[in-house]
């Protein structure tokens, strides 16, 4: 199943489904559901974090350091509620926890590899400054 705007060889763009045969966006549509999950700046990089393996909210932080406290505890929420992120707690004290993508979360790795490819390649309009030099 693909979304109206992904190609299945036979008509280019235009999955074989009839939820691609929508005239405005509807919640159930698959490509919605993964733009929702991926919503929010920093959550495209908390997830690719998360790729690498387990951690803990202070691994995160150190890894994202100019991500505010409160940002990086609202995009785990969120990817927790979406499923696409599993929460481990540890006993002991103090008490440890620990964050990992689910199954469903590590397709996202190759999702953000395409997002990555197509971006590189975009044409940039005069006003944009490249990554990192804002």
């Amino acid at each position: 199943m693909a979304h109206q705007t992904v190609g299945d060889g036979v008509r280019p763009g235009l999955p074989d489904d009839p939820r691609a045969a929508v005239t405005a966006p509807h919640p159930a549509c698959p490509v919605e559901i993964a733009l929702d999950a991926l919503r929010g700046r920093w959550t495209t990089l908390v997830i690719r974090e998360l790729l690498k393996g387990e951690r803990g909210f202070t691994d995160l932080r150190t890894a994202l350091p100019t991500l505010s406290d409160k940002v990086l505890a609202d995009r785990l929420a969120h990817l927790l509620e979406a499923g696409v992120v599993e929460r481990h707690r540890q006993p002991g004290w103090p008490p440890r926890t620990r964050y990992a993508l689910t199954e469903h979360g590590r397709r996202l790795g190759p999702v953000l590899q395409a997002l990555w490819d197509w971006g590189a390649t975009a044409p940039r309009g005069e006003g944009d400054v490249a990554p990192g030099k804002r």
